[in-house]
């Protein structure tokens, strides 16, 4: 049954290998969010902690894990919602097909090497020596430099500057805006003016990386900046020259990572990170939101803060600062108390007791 007719819950159930509790002939249009979802929609619960909002919603269905009960309508269970959660939606919001070939408008080298399966897109350019392979989509006004190249099934959206020698793996995806190979940072002052360190190296994006909006990778001084595979990289990151980042990373909005750093695999940096060059961050390490690190952070160590520290004694200082008012005026209350009794002995009195 197609995506306009919608689903029966029995055609959910199989393709989702999920176990049914309802009717398996009820039919669902589409997916919705529990606090939005009417009856002819399926909504979904991943965590349990949303428990009392589905109890809540009008949805007509739900996709929940084994651990939930008391939803007030049939049932899809599955023990990984998350992932099933990834399928229903590709369900209901299939992928468009792109139309092979190159647009009339689009700019493309004479000597450059354009697959027959791609697509290059409305006033796309396509510069000398560039390589776009089998499957791949380059959007309307991106930007494909001197001898890059865009590997198998990678997609390339709109406005997306890929400079001079910088490589996309396969099934890539960079969204608009991003610029991938800009010079890197780099200037010496010889007393009078900043002199600009020629950025002379290149950006190698290995398969399976998404990379957001407006995201800044810069290239390398030397040798090359890399993301290795599977890493996937939020909107507004920037990335500065030969930093290393490794497989199955976790890169969230407004993090900036400063020259020459290495980050292990399965490292998560969460928002507005801020990281100092030259620093090494090991493989699945967290670091917390708002971090600011100046020293290594060792595999598996989570922290938070600025200065960064151990998460848990993060969160206990954390705590504490909102009880330093309180701990103020009780201090100087007993620093009046005893100066006044310093005062006294001063007078030759005798304290009572």
């Amino acid at each position: 049954m197609g995506k306009a007719a919608g689903f029966t819950l029995g055609e959910l159930a199989r393709t989702l290998r999920a176990t049914l509790e309802g009717d398996p002939a009820a039919v669902v249009t589409g997916v919705a969010p529990l606090e939005s979802a009417g009856p002819s929609q399926i909504s979904f619960l991943v965590d349990v902690r949303f428990a009392e909002a589905a109890r809540a919603s009008g949805a007509g269905a739900f996709l929940a894990g084994p651990d939930v009960s008391g939803l007030p309508g049939p049932v899809l269970r599955v023990h990984a919602p998350q992932q099933a959660l990834i399928e229903l939606l590709t369900l209901f919001h299939p992928p468009t097909d792109a139309v092979p070939g190159i647009a009339p408008s689009a700019v493309v080298a004479r000597d450059a090497k354009v697959a027959p399966t791609a697509t290059i897109g409305a006033l796309a350019v396509i510069e000398s020596g560039a390589v776009i392979g089998p499957y791949a989509r380059i959007g309307p006004l991106a930007f494909v430099g001197a001898g890059a190249e865009v590997g198998e099934a990678s997609v390339v959206h709109a406005r997306v500057a890929l400079c001079a020698g910088v490589t996309l793996g396969k099934r890539v995806v960079v969204h608009a805006g991003a610029v991938i190979g800009a010079d890197g940072f780099g200037y010496a002052f010889d007393g009078e003016a900043h002199r600009k360190i020629p950025q002379v190296g290149s950006v190698l994006v290995e398969d399976d990386v998404e990379i957001g909006a407006n995201t800044t990778i810069d290239r390398a001084t030397l040798g090359q900046t890399i993301i290795r595979r599977g890493t996937k990289i939020d909107n507004l990151v920037q990335i500065g020259h030969n930093v290393e980042i490794g497989e199955h990373s976790i890169i969230v909005a407004q993090v900036g990572i400063a020259g020459s750093c290495r980050i292990g695999r399965g490292v998560v940096l969460a928002g507005q990170v801020g990281v100092a060059d030259h620093l090494t961050i090991g493989d699945g390490a967290v670091v917390a939101g708002q971090t600011g690190l100046a020293q290594d952070v060792a595999p598996g160590e989570k922290v938070f803060g600025t200065p960064a520290r151990p998460l848990l004694q993060a969160k206990r200082i954390f705590l504490l600062e909102g009880e330093l008012p309180e701990v103020v005026r009780r201090l100087r209350a007993a620093e009046r108390r005893l100066a006044a009794l310093e005062a006294r002995l001063g007078a030759g009195e005798v304290p009572n007791g």
